[in-house]
């Protein structure tokens, strides 16, 4: 007994500190790796955007050279003169500054010179190739010469000539295109307004260039690509025209220097866990030597194993145990048999702020008062971490099952004072009646498990009596999903409705939210309330999520200027390919970045993944938009809206639709706006069915209003006559197009 005794408070608690020494130090070597990598990552980025735009102006600046001399004036302007432009220009831009394409243009922008590499080049590959992606800066470039742009640099009123540089595809390529106006270096050589020739050049965004970059600023295997491969290893900056239209992505593969770390520092922390595992292998082999002594305290193993360590109950195997032996018994044939499982409401919000230490104390004076209130009768036991289960036999009617939930409901949301906390926590009951001899115990206990469910899906904090038709709507949940993955592969019965946003200050549409529609041919229109949760729980949800995403963005690629909102679950976002996917839709619908708003759930938030996490960055490196949808009514927290930032905050309907002089909810709405402003977020009311909540909602500051009181959601076709008159009330045309 005393060998056991030593090797029960010495050496087992010294090989779980040995265990716990080592989990910690592997976890601080992870994250230092992690954190080392990121900032590394982010220091990267920072530095090849820094790069593009230089490409970018340096090439204005090369031109120059070139266009601001008198010489050029004269061989070009004065007198044309091709062997001097082909050996002073042609030639000798690519030559010193790599240009791919040099051209020359009139003034009615007709190619008097073209070179591809140095080398002439005929006029047709400026037609066939070149113009489509020249004309519209030659255009912008001819508007600001028109409006006085060369008079302004004469006279010193701009900072340079007027010049035009951009980020394009050119014959299918990624380019830099640049053109600037022949001035020459005094204005006693320049024509009359409007005669203007043209410097054109254009730099090809290849793999010289990104070997280029590798070598000069140690990005590794860089790349410019259309379409970015993936993948951890590999970082992507998207390339944007200023019209914010994608034109390719610059990949490299990440630096990782806490990798490296990791290996040079790993033999060394490999040694040191083998020598703790030995060191652990010997102590284990002492505590093998002295199981004879196991034996003496064979008892209190045995009740260990049939009761719940931390509240002292019965655990799983002993109420599995107890009903099977109830509702089989002989000498109990005809009793009734009343069975109750019982689920905490809120327990994780509970465990999660306040730890688990305050989490098990709160499991045991939740049994505490479950014991109290059934008295010793009762068999009562803990089946899983917040779960509780019921047993009571009686021969009558004497024992109300439903009074005694509501009692335990009533008991079990008082509030707990814990570690100087007031934790609050509720309780769902399912409940089944059975009769013993003539009820499986597998199927006592799922009825009560659906009766159950049923208590949490009408509202929580409730009991329910379990009753046919809860099967019949299980099973139809079956066949709701069966019939969502037939029409995600078939077509036919999915569409998209858009409800408008609504500017609160002007009354003008500004944008839509994007709303998935099931039209069944023999159910008839199914609540997305109903078939979105199935969705997520059976992983259709990422492939209705895409259908709705491309949906939105063809619309709003033909409407630029108009916000589209599209609302993503936690799977679609814990995807590490979605923001490929994201980018890929919106550069096949041509969809502007910056248009596209993102909604996501506070359960994303709360997820806390790195894979989350870096796909919302990603988003808002690119300009898209990141909205935090019905804030307020979960576990809102500030920490993650300074974690993750984003740029709007919906309020859910539930605070809109009491909304009244003094009412409470006017208070706590002024509070989400007040906060969100402080924060620089902006804030959208949805669910507005009235005038005076539209008011009460404009005096308290929010931005965006929508609901019904302006419009419900309407198809595409309804939604695009909406954005051609964006001033005038979408009331009228509503009522034609509506989606229910």
């Amino acid at each position: 007994m005393e060998r056991w005794r030593f090797s029960a408070t010495v050496l087992l608690p010294a090989v779980l500190v040995l265990v716990l020494t080592g989990a910690a130090v592997t976890a601080f070597v992870l994250w230092s790796i992690a954190d080392l990598d990121q900032r590394a990552e982010a220091r990267q980025t920072s530095i090849v955007s820094q790069i593009l735009e230089n490409k970018r102006t340096g090439l204005s600046h090369e031109q120059h050279s070139i266009a601001l001399s008198d010489d050029a004036f004269r061989h070009i302007r004065l007198a044309y003169d091709p062997n001097w432009v082909a050996e002073r220009v042609g030639r000798w831009m690519h030559a010193f500054f790599g240009h791919s394409h040099t051209i020359i243009l009139n003034e009615n922008d007709q190619p008097l010179y073209v070179t591809t590499d140095g080398l002439d080049a005929p006029a047709g590959t400026f037609e066939a190739g070149i113009n489509p992606s020249l004309a519209p800066l030659l255009r912008q470039l001819r508007q600001m010469i028109a409006g006085g742009a060369i008079e302004r640099y004469w006279h010193d009123q701009s900072a340079g000539p007027p010049t035009i540089s951009e980020f394009a595809l050119v014959r299918g390529h990624p380019a830099i295109l640049a053109v600037t106006p022949i001035l020459g270096e005094s204005r006693a050589l320049a024509g009359p307004p409007g005669s203007e020739y043209v410097l054109a050049s254009i730099v090809y965004l290849d793999a010289a260039l990104a070997t280029e970059i590798s070598r000069q600023y140690l990005v590794a295997d860089a790349a410019f690509v259309l379409r970015p491969s993936g993948g951890n290893d590999h970082a992507i900056r998207p390339i944007a025209n200023s019209q914010g239209r994608f034109v390719a992505f610059f990949q490299w593969t990440k630096d990782r220097p806490g990798q490296l770390m990791l290996a040079g520092t790993g033999p060394a922390l490999a040694a040191g866990f083998v020598v703790a595992a030995v060191l652990v292998f010997l102590l284990m082999e002492q505590l093998r030597r002295s199981s004879a002594a196991v034996e003496i305290s064979r008892r209190h193993a045995e009740y260990q194993a049939a009761h719940d360590r931390l509240t002292g109950l019965p655990n799983r195997g002993s109420f599995d145990g107890h009903l099977t032996a109830k509702l089989l018994a002989r000498e109990l044939a005809g009793a009734r048999i009343d069975l109750l499982m019982l689920d905490l409401d809120r327990f994780k919000q509970v465990n999660d702020t306040l730890g688990h230490q305050a989490g098990d104390e709160l499991i045991c004076r939740v049994a505490e008062r479950i014991c109290e209130i059934l008295g010793p009768e009762v068999f009562v036991a803990r089946i899983g971490g917040d779960e509780f289960a019921m047993i009571l036999v009686s021969q009558g009617n004497e024992f109300d099952a439903l009074d005694q939930s509501e009692k335990l409901i009533e008991a079990i949301g008082r509030p707990y004072a814990i570690r100087q906390f007031q934790a609050h926590v509720g309780a769902s009951i399912g409940i089944v009646t059975a009769i013993a001899g003539e009820c499986e115990p597998r199927e006592a206990v799922r009825k009560a498990d659906i009766a159950l469910y049923e208590a949490k899906a009408a509202g929580r904090n409730r009991a329910m009596i379990y009753e046919e038709h809860m099967n019949e709507l299980l099973q139809l949940q079956h066949t709701i999903e069966a019939e969502l993955r037939d029409a995600l592969a078939n077509g036919g019965q999915l569409s998209v409705a858009f409800q408008p946003l609504i500017d609160q200050s002007s009354r003008r549409v500004i944008g839509a939210e994007a709303l998935a529609r099931w039209h069944h041919p023999k159910y008839g229109q199914i609540s997305p309330a109903r078939f979105i949760p199935i969705a997520e729980a059976t992983g259709l949800i990422e492939q209705l999520g895409e259908y709705v995403l491309r949906r939105a963005c063809t619309l709003g690629a033909a409407a630029p200027g108009f916000t589209l909102a599209v609302n993503i679950s936690p799977t679609q976002l814990r995807n590490p390919a979605f923001a490929t996917l994201v980018f890929d839709i919106l550069h096949e619908t041509g969809m502007r970045a910056e248009d596209l708003e993102l909604e996501i759930t506070e359960s994303i938030l709360l997820d806390d993944e790195h894979v989350s996490a870096q796909n919302l960055l990603t988003f808002r490196s690119a300009g898209i938009h990141i909205a935090l949808d019905d804030f307020g009514t979960g576990y809102s927290s500030l920490s993650y809206l300074k974690r993750y930032p984003v740029d709007r905050i919906k309020i859910d309907r539930s605070f809109v639709s009491q909304l009244a002089p003094g009412h409470v909810s006017v208070a706590i709405t002024r509070a989400l706006v007040t906060l969100a402003h402080a924060m620089n977020i902006h804030v959208t009311a949805e669910g507005v069915e009235t005038e005076d909540q539209a008011r009460i909602l404009g005096e308290l500051g929010c931005n965006i209003l929508q609901g019904f009181l302006f419009a419900p959601a309407m198809d595409g076709d309804a939604i695009r006559a909406v954005f051609a008159e964006p001033d005038r009330p979408p009331q009228q045309p509503r009522r034609s197009a509506h989606v229910a």
